[in-house]
């Protein structure tokens, strides 16, 4: 087992920006990535990570986003009374929009894979320089596909 390879390397770049910028997801990532390899599971989990990984996480923000509901905090009143404002149309428009930019993010990673290298930089940059959120692949490449094809109508 070669550990230390530029992979390793690139991932203890990244936990050092991790620690630079102070972003504990960062660092939680690179740190299980790195124990993983340590371990050497790598070649068993990192597969299942990559094809699964992104279903967990929308599982996990979405159980974490509907723990309102759950405990009560949040029920038909509240709905109710939220579409009355301006705020909450925009909101709900947003999320219509996220939700079919990220279509077309799937769309394009599954056409185009190499595009992932320039979306996860940006996303690494984005988490580690502006304390962004590691919810940027896949709506970005969303966002890519979408001005893509706007692009190739007009151009």
């Amino acid at each position: 087992m070669n550990m230390f390879n530029q992979a390793t390397l690139f991932l203890i770049i990244l936990f050092i920006i991790g620690l630079i910028g102070k972003n504990q997801s960062l660092l939680i990532a690179v740190s299980v990535l790195i124990g993983i390899k340590l371990i050497g599971l790598d070649s068993k989990l990192f597969p299942h990570i990559h094809e699964k990984g992104i279903n967990w996480g929308v599982t996990i923000i979405t159980i974490a986003v509907l723990i309102p509901i759950a405990t009560g905090d949040i029920g038909f009143r509240q709905l109710f009374e939220a579409m009355k404002s301006f705020y909450a149309w925009i909101a709900l428009g947003s999320g219509i929009a996220v939700a079919l930019l990220a279509k077309g993010g799937v769309n394009l990673l599954s056409e185009d894979p190499h595009i992932t290298t320039a979306l996860v930089l940006g996303t690494i940059i984005a988490v580690a320089v502006f304390k962004g959120v590691a919810v940027g692949p896949l709506i970005g490449a969303g966002i890519a596909y979408a001005v893509m094809k706007i692009v190739s109508i007009f151009g």
